[in-house]
């Protein structure tokens, strides 16, 4: 089974990094770091484009983690452009495969969480992919980790 951490924050170091490699904790997994792949706005057009190489990244994984910091009361604008770019080109290539979403910030409301999961959750219904649900700290990403 091939994972593959899509790492939605500029720090490739970061909590954010931290918090996935605690959920993937003793597996293989590939990891592409938006804040150096270049996923334009959504009706932008530039040669140096890399969505479609994301795209297939993804559509090879069994096993899909988003993750992001929490800014502004939702995910990260790499991973925003990223989801939004799916909307049109993407028909079936996701369907069937696993998506978790790590989340983490310093002090999330219990509104900022459940709305940053309804949008993912509702990302992965549109592509037929089977949401295992959102991890925000070390103990979820612990009792997730045996489910990956």
């Amino acid at each position: 089974m091939s994972i593959l951490f899509i790492n939605g924050s500029p720090n490739p170091n970061g909590n954010t990094a931290r918090l996935a490699a605690r959920l993937l904790s003793g597996k293989a997994y590939d990891t592409i770091e938006l804040g150096t792949t270049k996923v334009y706005d959504y009706g932008q057009d530039f040669a140096d484009d890399q969505f479609d190489e994301v795209v297939r990244a993804m559509a090879s994984a069994d096993t899909i983690v988003l993750g992001s910091p929490l800014y502004w009361h939702s995910f990260s604008g790499m991973l925003r452009n990223l989801i939004d770019r799916c909307y049109g080109p993407i028909q079936d290539e996701f369907a069937g495969k696993r998506l978790f979403f790590v989340f983490q910030g310093g002090a999330p409301t219990r509104e900022q969480l459940d709305t940053a999961e309804w949008t993912i959750s509702r990302f992965a219904g549109l592509y037929q992919m089977r949401y295992e649900g959102m991890v925000t700290n070390a103990a979820e990403a612990r009792a997730a980790a045996a489910r990956v």
